[in-house]
């Protein structure tokens, strides 16, 4: 999956996303992931949803004859013709604190202190509560009906033409109300797509959320350095169970381009990485603009669209194009990092189980200075047989010498795949 992140605050109404749609398609993505469409409440939070079967009114256009379910399909089948397939946010873990639901359902809800409980977490030592949100409860004696609910808000969803349903926070859901969601789905849609959101929870966890089912989950590669064990550890301990996604930046990060100052190495270095890390990849609108200004679940507007200098638009669609050619990156490849004496550069190896093709990534991890890569035999790396080519996005090299030394921009990677 190569999954662009049409962040709906940002786009503003479903008339102005023909555009973005277009840009995706031509960038060489095949998914459009959208965060949550339905009426938020009071606070405005895109992910406090307060009406789960009414499209968000910010979304619609008032003049327009047609109902809001009909301007939403039309924009998805607009989707459907540029070869882009469509997925939406599913939050089913919480909804709004002033949602009817608390009214008609109370049952449905954790309790603390005889109240509807608001979901909360630990953040850097400190308690942090979401009190627009109320938490539902799948422990409940009103399981079964919080369930169907939960059915029917996916076919409502699906109804509009939604392929895939990216699970907001899903390990906060018991595996097995998963297990019934997906297949109760899956026997009138059996090419839904749900990917969980498991960012934040153990490995441990993210691999017994995955069992329910799930096609995919998302990784933590955005964070690492590209030395320590962790990531490494993780993968392999979930590769087996469900594909990754792996992401530069998300709408719940600070945008890269703020925090590197506009450097634009390390944007496409990380957009590199993530693409051909793992099976899945995703990036949200304005990171192929260098944009910096984070996207917020309430504030955010689209006259925050920003005009800059930066425009990674064809570096993007030929990562996006070498990941869409070699089936080594579309998949929870066996990877391996290798040793190389000089700890500025990442030696990254990658064999498909199937197809049994291998690829290097040759990756200065340095965004900021040059960095030398030497070997007396590229073939020292890899199993397979001479030839090995170079896909890379900028400046491949049609000659691989031996020995080989190529002295690595900042940032810049080398991608080289087997015959």
């Amino acid at each position: 999956m190569r999954i662009y992140n049409l962040f709906p605050l940002l786009a503003g109404p479903l008339k102005d996303w023909k555009p973005h749609l277009e840009r995706a398609a031509d960038l060489g993505f095949d998914w459009v992931f959208v965060n949550p469409i339905q009426q938020p409440g009071k606070s405005g939070s895109l992910y406090s949803i307060r009406d789960y079967f009414a499209i968000n009114t910010a979304l619609l256009d008032p003049a327009s004859t047609q109902t809001a379910e009909e301007q939403m399909r039309d924009i998805v089948r607009y989707a459907s013709e540029l070869g882009l397939s469509m997925m939406v946010d599913l939050v089913i873990n919480h909804c709004a604190y002033d949602s009817r639901l608390l009214q008609d359902h109370p049952k449905w809800f954790v309790r603390e202190g005889g109240k509807i409980a608001h979901p909360h977490c630990l953040h850097e030592g400190h308690l942090v509560v979401w009190e627009d949100l109320a938490r539902f409860d799948f422990g409940t004696s009103e399981r079964e009906p919080l369930i169907r609910f939960c059915k029917e808000v996916i076919d409502y969803l699906a109804g509009l033409g939604f392929r895939g349903f990216r699970c907001d926070a899903a390990y906060q859901i018991p595996q097995s109300v998963w297990s019934r969601l997906m297949n109760d789905t899956r026997r009138d849609r059996p090419d839904t797509v749900f990917a969980a959101e498991t960012l934040g929870c153990s490995a441990d966890q993210t691999k017994e959320t995955a069992r329910a089912g799930f096609d995919y989950i998302f990784n933590s590669s955005k964070w690492w350095d590209f030395s320590s064990p962790w990531l490494m550890e993780q993968y392999h301990l979930t590769r087996d169970t469900s594909p990754s996604i792996s992401f530069p930046e998300s709408h719940d990060t600070p945008r890269l381009a703020a925090d590197s100052q506009g450097n634009q190495d390390l944007m496409k270095q990380r957009y590199l990485f993530a693409a051909l890390f793992s099976a899945g990849v995703m990036m949200p609108m304005g990171y192929e603009y260098g944009f910096a200004r984070p996207l917020h679940v309430v504030n955010t507007r689209p006259s925050d669209w920003e005009e800059t200098p930066i425009d990674l638009t064809d570096f993007i669609r030929s990562v996006n194009q070498i990941k869409a050619s070699h089936d080594v990156f579309q998949e929870e490849s066996l990877t391996e990092v290798l040793p190389h004496p000089n700890p500025g550069v990442l030696v990254l190896w990658k064999a498909a189980p199937r197809s049994g093709r291998e690829a290097l990534l040759v990756l200065n991890k340095d965004p900021w200075n040059r960095q030398t890569f030497h070997t007396e035999d590229l073939y020292q790396y890899v199993q397979s047989p001479p030839p090995l080519t170079d896909v890379s996005p900028e400046w491949p090299m049609s000659f691989l010498p031996t020995p080989f030394v190529y002295e690595l921009p900042p940032g810049v990677g080398r991608v080289l795949v087997s015959a």
